[in-house]
């Protein structure tokens, strides 16, 4: 920061100018590309309407490092592609004079999100017109301010990517833990028991609540994929197991909370004292359950065929120190308030603060 102000004493004491993007930029709509003539191996990307690649094709329209604004499906967000890559319809991108750095105006554009989300025009399929974007006020300090406040920021994301990184790594040595430690075979003199699901517990049904009644309350209300609002009651008691029935089917949620689950979820009720539910938590991670889903409409668990799932019953000690060892685990890659997430968590905060103070200037006269 002390070198970003002694750049702007030294290069624009009096203040920076303020343009229109559309004056300063060629705001450039992409062509479509037909299923037919995406692929899996082409050799660029296709971006159309989302964060994620569409697909590859073998040609491209628009020169690596440039800024995207999508403009239906995920409406206002902003992307970046370091390579070349194919636009289509989708999306808009921003192509620069020399006197804005590329990326200087992608941490800018990252700035106004919230804005161009609100601008998304409903009717048909939702889209944001071109003026929107053209009509943004951007700062424009001297390149080499913009360059340096580029190099500050890149740092601040090579360093979460690099964390990001870390996690996923820790993920699937999580995996691999769970998969190993719930792996049972009669060894050893061990007999594990095997019982079905059906024998263990039951997928009770959540009960309707309307939008208006999850306004508030200190009860999170669950749906099939986490918490949807909050109720002034409960229904059942911590700790519980959640598991989508509609829309996210099959999802396995761990809650620690009383609370209230609707009809899109069930909530799992032990039928005996011989299995731990943190244990049988993990197992149902390890094994899920979102293959048991009807296809068919709106998609859904089929619990007569989740019952049919056979879980090991290995003694509760067994059963309490796969726990111990797991919990661990889980809360090194799940737990946003230690570890690799609550650092993720704190580099994001300290990024998103740094980049609108890097990109907050006094307007000149």
């Amino acid at each position: 920061m002390n070198k970003i102000q002694k750049l702007i004493a030294e290069l624009c004491p009096q203040g920076v100018e303020f343009k229109e993007l559309g004056e300063v930029a060629k705001v450039l709509r992409g062509k479509r590309l037909t299923k037919k003539e995406l692929s899996d191996n082409g050799e660029y990307p296709v971006f159309h309407g989302g964060l994620i690649p569409l697909g590859r094709y073998d040609k491209f329209n628009r020169k690596a490092r440039q800024t995207m604004v999508i403009n239906t499906g995920s409406v206002g967000e902003v992307v970046w592609s370091g390579v070349d890559f194919w636009s289509s319809d989708g999306t808009f991108v921003v192509e620069t004079p020399d006197n804005v750095d590329n990326k200087y105006l992608y941490y800018f554009l990252k700035t106004q999100e919230p804005y161009l989300k609100t601008q998304k025009r409903e009717g048909g399929v939702p889209t944001i017109d071109r003026t929107a974007v053209e009509k943004l006020q951007i700062p424009l300090p001297p390149l080499a301010i913009q360059q340096e406040i580029v190099n500050i920021l890149d740092k601040f994301t090579e360093l979460e990517a690099e964390l990001e990184a870390e996690l996923e790594a820790r993920k699937k040595q999580y995996e691999h833990y769970r998969s190993k430690l719930l792996t049972f075979n009669n060894i050893n003199g061990w007999q594990y028991k095997w019982l079905t699901l059906n024998d263990i517990c039951s997928f009770e049904y959540g009960k309707p609540l309307k939008d208006m009644e999850r306004k508030g309350g200190n009860y999170p209300v669950m749906g099939s994929n986490g918490i949807v609002g909050y109720h002034d009651k409960f229904i059942v008691e911590s700790p519980c197991i959640i598991v989508g029935r509609k829309g996210s089917a099959g999802v396995v949620n761990w809650v620690n909370e009383n609370c209230y689950p609707i009809d899109t979820a069930f909530y799992i009720k032990l039928l005996t004292d011989e299995i731990n539910l943190r244990f049988l938590y993990h197992y149902l991670m390890k094994i899920g359950l979102s293959q048991e889903k009807q296809t068919s409409g709106v998609p859904g668990l089929n619990r007569n065929d989740a019952y049919l799932k056979k879980i090991p019953i290995p003694p509760l000690d067994e059963q309490n120190r796969i726990v111990e060892v797991l919990d661990k685990f889980d809360k090194l890659v799940n737990d946003i308030s230690i570890g690799l997430p609550a650092e993720i968590k704190m580099r994001k905060q300290q990024y998103e603060y740094y980049r609108n103070k890097l990109l907050t200037f006094e307007k000149a006269a």
